[in-house]
């Protein structure tokens, strides 16, 4: 999908870009496929702040995505693609041959017209699922399993996919987009192909207003803050940070360390990503 570039008619403009949307097929989402979206502001259900600048934006609905692809017995067909503001990934509108209607993530290259199926109707073919089993080594795939039957949760976003290098008996060896690799049950799903939307990174917003339309508030500098409020705030005027390397506000390393601590699964990982 190209990006498209606007012309500088304020400080705004220049420098901005933003998608065409020319692969979307239809404008207002299926209503029975999509749930209110609670705002919260970056805090949890004590109410605590846990996740720093978050607040306001773009009133959204929840579009419900299968994720699980565990409808076996027929295929379907893709009747359109649509938008997601909760994503950055488009989504594809299909329908089974009963009228049921599922949202799914769209893979580069599906079209309104195609059919995708699940399990043991599926073909290789971009969007169909099915087990890592019956994927050929060297594929490129999304929307992958950690757990049996939990859904995909790996590859998801915008222009992402993953690649199934090699089987060892009950596990697969899947490359990661981040660059890791990690052994996967061989009975969990995985969709063929990669993930749509293949731009999104190459957009540029061009203003801050644009980002708080997305629900990002700003972020100020350690530096700028006092030293009760920062480990690097404080000093007469423009100061360095004073202590072995950069801090978080609440005094841990902030660069360069290491924070995996779900040692459970290390066992799992074939090859680390590179840091």
């Amino acid at each position: 999908m190209p990006v498209k570039v606007y012309k500088p008619t304020s400080a705004g403009r220049r420098g901005m870009t933003g998608h065409s949307f020319e692969e979307i097929t239809k404008s207002k989402p299926e209503r029975s496929l999509t749930e209110a979206l609670r705002k919260r502001g970056g805090r949890n259900n004590q109410g605590r702040l846990t996740v720093r600048h978050r607040g306001g934006g773009h009133k959204r609905r929840y579009r419900i995505i299968d994720f699980k692809r565990d409808r076996f017995d027929a295929p379907a067909q893709v009747i359109a693609i649509e938008y997601d503001p909760n994503r950055s990934a488009r989504i594809a509108l299909i329908e089974f041959p009963d009228g049921e209607r599922r949202y799914m993530i769209a893979p580069l290259g599906l079209k309104v017209g195609d059919r995708v199926a699940n399990g043991d109707l599926a073909e290789l073919r971009v969007g169909d699922a099915m087990p890592i089993s019956a994927i050929p080594v060297g594929t490129l795939i999304h929307n992958i399993e950690f757990e049996l039957g939990r859904g995909g949760q790996i590859a998801r976003s915008a222009g992402v996919s993953a690649q199934l290098l090699a089987k060892e008996g009950a596990y697969a060896q899947v490359r990661m987009p981040s660059g890791e690799v990690r052994l996967i049950n061989e009975r969990c799903m995985a969709t063929i192909g990669q993930v749509g939307n293949t731009d999104h990174g190459n957009v540029k917003l061009g203003k801050a207003g644009r980002r708080r339309w997305m629900g990002w508030r700003p972020t100020v500098r350690g530096i700028a803050m006092d030293p009760g409020a920062h480990p690097h705030g404080g000093g007469e005027g423009r100061s360095p940070i004073g202590m072995p390397g950069p801090k978080t506000p609440w005094g841990k390393p902030a660069l360069g360390k290491r924070t995996r601590v779900n040692h459970r699964t290390d066992r799992f990982i074939v090859r680390r990503r590179a840091r």
